[in-house]
């Protein structure tokens, strides 16, 4: 029995080569840049007091979809305390930084909507309880939303001491102590 074999010419091989290239490079780039370094104008009012200060958020790279997975479904399957303990010994991505403090960001999700792009960041401590001297007991991560439209302005929300729960795309902010953050900021182009 005869073996027939199958010869590509250069021209098939470089289609081959475009068809499996093209969608991973639109992929990346609907993923965002990396990294990203922006400083944001933070406010938060509490009755009659608006405070005002800077946030310098710093993230090197988008987590891998393997470890998002294994604390999305720690969280999902053992609670938020479960989920505390996957999250702390994974590799930091980055940082969320004021003046005074900083804490390692260790959880990013993104997701395009239209022509923004949503990232959800969660580092593994608190950075702050406003008007407190003491932590509180349960609320043990910085949460942090934001929005990037196509010109590179960034608007969101930091919870600086909070909580989180599943959601069907990953973890969403559950519970906060004090009101959200309200962030501003420009991207600066690559």
């Amino acid at each position: 029995m005869a073996m027939r074999v199958r010869t590509f010419s250069r021209t098939a091989a470089l289609a081959l080569v475009a068809c499996v290239a093209v969608p991973a490079i639109v992929s990346l780039r609907a993923a965002g840049t990396y990294p990203l370094a922006l400083t944001a104008d933070a406010s938060v009012k509490s009755g009659d007091t608006t405070v005002t200060s800077k946030v310098t958020i710093r993230v090197d790279r988008a987590m891998e979809d393997s470890r998002r997975k294994r604390v999305t479904d720690a969280l999902a399957q053992g609670g938020y305390a479960n989920f505390l303990n996957t999250l702390r010994p994974l590799p930091p991505v980055g940082v969320i930084q004021t003046q005074s403090k900083m804490v390692e960001i260790r959880y990013t999700r993104e997701e395009q909507e239209g022509d923004v792009r949503r990232l959800i960041l969660v580092a593994d401590r608190p950075l702050f309880f406003l008007g407190e001297t003491k932590p509180r007991a349960g609320y043990e991560l910085t949460v942090v939303e934001l929005r990037i439209d196509a010109k590179g302005n960034a608007t969101g929300t930091m919870a600086g001491a909070a909580r989180v729960k599943p959601s069907p795309t990953g973890v969403i902010l559950d519970n906060y102590t004090d009101a959200p953050v309200q962030l501003t900021a420009r991207v600066p182009a690559p």
